[in-house]
């Protein structure tokens, strides 16, 4: 049964496309990708419903949009289970339980350890097991922790798409710790599901810790281009960076007064290379690595942003960052005890999005869905 939208007279071409499913399906294919997006046009008629409900198009919607997927919200780790809040305004905002994890929960400690590409990374220290969760569609695929990892508390880790649209994954682990790994060293290891297999270790060297040991910090990793970033704690800052393309571990080393700054993450910089956001007192800044000459690299502070310009801030306020959402170049921040902020990196646009004295750890959550479809 066709479906007619009235236009205006003069408009023939108009009402021709929505009579073509194949120009119709084009037209819906760029509707923005938000949680009310689909439901929204599915409600029109029986035909459009027929055309957005079909899989094959729901594939395609989330392959057209997998560069600009919305926030839909934060994970964190909560007393049974990871907790998700939503941080979209209605009719957009996904309700909290919708995304719950339904596991054998029993005995299962969560640690979240990231989010990308749609698909959680939930490490289980007690079983030495990894669970990657798909929350949009449900799907759950257990892994379990590598030889030379069961030992080691501090492990990091990350979960990618192996391509575009694609079903399999790759998750990487990392570990670096002085403490349990007393020749100074960093090593990684990475599972493919299309193999259903580790890979062999990958090792590298790390600065020497004397007063302090260095480890991989508890932040997300960052993607950018074809590598994972985590910051490196320890006498120095450091970053540790894994090429997924040579499958290599690398040290970089961070402006040496990284210490006298509040807080910082790490982010893609405007275009595309490895940058990092820090804020010292009300001043936020935004770093760039640099190529100088002869392949040698350098940090330079491309960005000073006054925050109290942006926010209404009074001058003790304290300032704490939270993390970065990489397909949104969202930055995390707690202002003073509750609020929590999102700032766009190239607009400075701010957002409230969550008012809570809870301290928690987010991993944000950017993936398409379209709620009832």
């Amino acid at each position: 049964m066709g479906c007619r939208i009235s236009c205006e007279e003069g408009e023939p071409a108009a009402a021709a496309a929505l009579d073509d499913d194949n120009l119709l399906s084009e037209i819906l294919l760029r509707l923005p990708p938000l949680p009310s997006s689909l439901p929204r046009a599915s409600a029109v008629c029986r035909r459009w419903r027929g055309l957005i409900s079909d899989p094959a198009f729901s594939r395609r919607f989330r392959l057209h949009h997998r560069r600009n997927p919305p926030l839909l919200g934060c994970f964190h780790a909560g007393a049974d289970s990871p907790s998700f809040e939503p941080t979209l305004e209605a009719p957009d905002r996904v309700p909290p339980g919708r995304f719950s994890l339904q596991a054998d929960l029993d005995h299962f400690q969560f640690r979240v350890l990231g989010c990308r590409h749609g698909l959680v990374l939930i490490l289980d220290p007690r079983r030495l097991q990894l669970l990657v969760w798909a929350p949009v569609t449900g799907h759950q695929h257990n892994v379990s922790i590598p030889t030379g990892f069961d030992r080691l508390k501090l492990v990091r880790g990350a979960v990618i798409r192996a391509a575009p649209g694609d079903v399999h994954f790759q998750i990487v682990l990392v570990v670096a710790d002085h403490d349990e790994m007393q020749d100074g060293r960093a090593l990684a290891c990475v599972y493919s599901s299309k193999t259903v297999a580790w890979g062999n270790p990958i090792l590298t060297l790390i600065p020497s810790g004397n007063e302090f040991p260095t480890r991989a910090s508890g932040d997300l990793a960052v993607l950018v281009g074809h590598s994972l970033y985590w910051i490196l704690y320890g006498n120095l800052p450091n970053i540790l960076e894994f090429d997924l393309e040579r499958e290599s571990l690398a040290v970089i080393p961070l402006p040496a007064n990284m210490f006298d700054v509040q807080g910082f993450t790490l982010m893609r910089a405007e275009d595309g290379e490895l940058g990092f956001f820090s804020v010292s007192g009300l001043t936020a800044r935004l770093w760039k690595r640099n190529t100088i000459c002869n392949g040698v690299r350098s940090w330079g502070i491309v960005r000073t942003v006054e925050l109290d310009k942006l926010l209404s801030l009074d001058s003790e306020e304290h300032i704490t960052v939270y993390g970065f959402a990489e397909d949104n170049n969202l930055v995390f921040l707690r202002v003073g005890m509750s609020i929590v902020f999102t700032v766009q990196i190239e607009s400075l646009r701010f957002k409230k999005v969550f008012d809570t004295y809870k301290w928690r750890s987010y991993y944000p959550f950017e993936s398409v869905y379209a709620a009832g479809i």
